[in-house]
């Protein structure tokens, strides 16, 4: 192993510690950096925060760097790990107030080129396809040497650099399934977007991951590709529920944490009822059913909370008295084919339902309003 001593000027930006600023040759950014693409283990659990490469961007830029005269001016973030460590050379640069000029000095980096890339000490944070489009660019095409500008700073752990890829990533059109895989197992200050959906995302992790779950390896993610179901719907479920439906009982206070296990209790012995109630629907896509669409997730969902609150004892949230609760709805359901009878003038045919707050409200209260008159109707006799 070698050490690569790159100048560099420090910069300390208060209570985040230092950043550091340099040039590197662009083909040698590989030996120093990794690009840690967001997967999962043997074990399910995830590793790395970057996402998957968009190959049309990466040639975009390839083409340009191997044009006449090419140039890029914004810097890469690199996440250094505690190997890497700053020489100070001299006193600040420049005749700026303290501070401004920077600290030059000496940035050491340990090299290997043995090592595979997870032990590398730097990860890309910000520039993942103009990196890829350097290490792919044809050497012979390039008008020479092509120093890049770097910004790295040192990172406490790899969920420290999860947070500092969501905030620096937060203005860019990143894809949000990235960002609410990232969530769960990200530390530190968020926006507060963000930071309400953490929890909710922890959820949905659970779920999908669960072999016991009915959603399991269902959810569409940044590491599920082959899901069917949208991340989004099943937040926005969980999300209401924990507001004002079954899972708020389940939240936690200052003295006692949030029962997450009896969350993930309540979700998946309702939703193993729906997919019980509704087999043939619940197994197909969004596209063939609305009851796996988002409109359909949603307004089941409503139902969850209304069936949970009438039934009052948490104890008899199971599968089998929710799939009981479920079943008079099924004449008043078109999940698949057949149209909907919403009132007199309101029929819709059953693939017209969309993804929208007027219908997933028109879709919910058709849904309650069956379920109560089924309750009437058995109270009577």
């Amino acid at each position: 192993m070698a050490n690569l001593r790159i100048p560099a000027l420090a910069f300390d930006q208060g209570a985040a510690g230092s950043l550091y600023a340099f040039a590197v040759e662009g083909r040698r950014l590989g030996e120093i950096a990794t690009i840690a693409r967001v997967r999962r283990d043997d074990t399910g659990d995830l590793l790395g925060y970057q996402r998957p490469e968009i190959r049309r961007h990466v040639a975009a830029i390839r083409t340009y760097l191997e044009s006449e005269a090419p140039r890029l001016p914004n810097a890469l973030v690199v996440a250094f790990d505690k190997r890497v460590r700053f020489e100070p050379t001299g006193n600040p640069t420049g005749n700026l107030s303290a501070g401004e000029g920077g600290r030059p000095g000496i940035l050491v980096v340990p090299t290997d080129p043995a090592a595979a890339d997870h032990e590398k000490p730097g990860w890309v944070v910000d520039g993942q396809q103009r990196m890829t489009a350097l290490q792919d660019a044809d050497p012979e095409r390039l008008s020479g040497p092509f120093p890049v500008c770097v910004v790295a700073f040192v990172a406490a752990s790899e969920a420290e650099q999860r947070e500092q890829f969501i905030l620096v990533n937060a203005t860019k059109p990143l894809p949000k399934s990235l960002v609410y895989e990232l969530l769960p197992v990200t530390d530190g200050p968020l926006p507060p977007a963000l930071a309400a959906r953490k929890f909710p995302a922890a959820l949905l992790d659970l779920l999908n991951r669960d072999p016991g779950s009915p959603f399991h390896a269902r959810i569409k993610t940044a590491t599920n590709v082959d899901g069917d179901i949208k991340d989004n719907s099943v937040l926005r479920m969980i999300e209401h529920s924990l507001t004002d439906g079954a899972l708020f009982r389940y939240r936690g206070d200052e003295v006692m944490p949030d029962n997450e296990d009896g969350m993930v209790r309540v979700l998946k012995a309702y939703w193993s009822a729906v997919a019980d109630v509704f087999p043939d629907a619940w197994h197909l896509p969004p596209s063939r059913s609305r009851l796996t669409h988002g409109a359909g997730l949603i307004a089941m969902g409503y139902v969850m909370d209304a069936t949970a609150h009438d039934l009052q004892d948490g104890r008899r949230w199971t599968r089998r008295t929710f799939a009981d609760a479920l079943r008079c709805l099924a004449p008043h359901c078109h999940w698949t084919s057949g149209t909907w009878s919403f009132g007199p003038d309101q029929r819709r045919r059953w693939n017209e339902i969309q993804n929208v707050g007027t219908d997933i409200h028109l879709l919910t209260y058709h849904l309650l309003k069956a379920r109560a008159h089924s309750e009437s109707a058995a109270a009577r006799s």
